[in-house]
């Protein structure tokens, strides 16, 4: 089920109280499968937990699995609402990052081990795969409507949008990969930073002249992804102009 903003006041705390349902039943969801196990954590357990219905439960979501991955989309949305809602003098790039951070909640500390080797297990089962996937769909498509929407782009035509969405999105997974491999933990939003600021050190062509620290422009990141001509043998596309010193 998909919460949208409704109109006026009424409809905003109509939604919220929504939103707030959805939250708890995921934030059980979780819990319950990191203490118990994936399949030990029955829809029951679920909405007893959260003290909801087991019909309120069917409002929100098709499954255990949905309800779990659920906080991640739900992220990834407030990150494009979040992306949107920048200042609009703010280059994109930048605004891109700081959206991105905004948004992982506790992410500053290391995790406790057990919690963390736990959360693993439940995420990285087959049954959840599916649904964990589409939390990363969802990132990608939500951050490329938002891009095109602050470039003035076509996101259906213009390449450009779905492209930088994916870059990111990437960068977001393997700093993930790394939090969750890390023996010790480690805290999430550093590894997230790092992986974005590579992102653009690699895009700009900086990593081979040891040039860091500075975010591409809209127009260097624009050279960077122009739309690929299609030859005969294959997709062809110019390489990127790199600046000169």
């Amino acid at each position: 089920m998909v919460i949208g903003r409704g109109p006026g006041a009424r409809g905003g705390l109509r939604e919220r109280k929504k939103l707030a349902v959805r939250r708890a039943l995921s934030s059980a969801a979780i819990r319950l499968a990191v203490e118990r196990g994936l399949e030990n954590v029955t829809i029951e357990d679920i909405t007893a937990e959260a003290d909801v219905s087991v019909r309120t439960f069917g409002n929100y979501f098709s499954s255990k699995y949905e309800a779990i991955c659920a906080l991640g989309t739900d992220r990834a949305r407030r990150i494009g609402a979040e992306l949107l809602a920048r200042p609009a003098r703010e280059p994109l790039w930048e605004a891109l990052v700081n959206a991105m951070l905004a948004h992982y909640e506790g992410a500053d500390q290391a995790p406790d081990r057990e919690w963390l080797a736990s959360l693993k297990l439940v995420l990285t089962a087959p049954a959840i795969r599916g649904e964990y996937l589409k939390v990363n769909s969802a990132m990608q498509e939500v951050l490329a409507e938002a891009i095109a929407a602050r470039t003035g782009m076509d996101v259906e035509q213009d390449m450009y949008p779905q492209v930088l969405a994916g870059a990111v999105t990437a960068a977001a997974q393997v700093a993930v990969g790394r939090w969750a491999a890390a023996d010790p933990p480690v805290p999430l939003r550093p590894l997230l930073r790092s992986a974005l600021d590579q992102l653009a050190t690699a895009c700009s062509g900086e990593a081979d002249s040891g040039e860091a620290g500075r975010y591409m422009t809209e127009e260097e990141f624009k050279v960077l992804v122009r739309p690929a001509i299609l030859g005969p043998n294959g997709p062809l596309c110019e390489p990127p102009v790199r600046r000169t010193p």
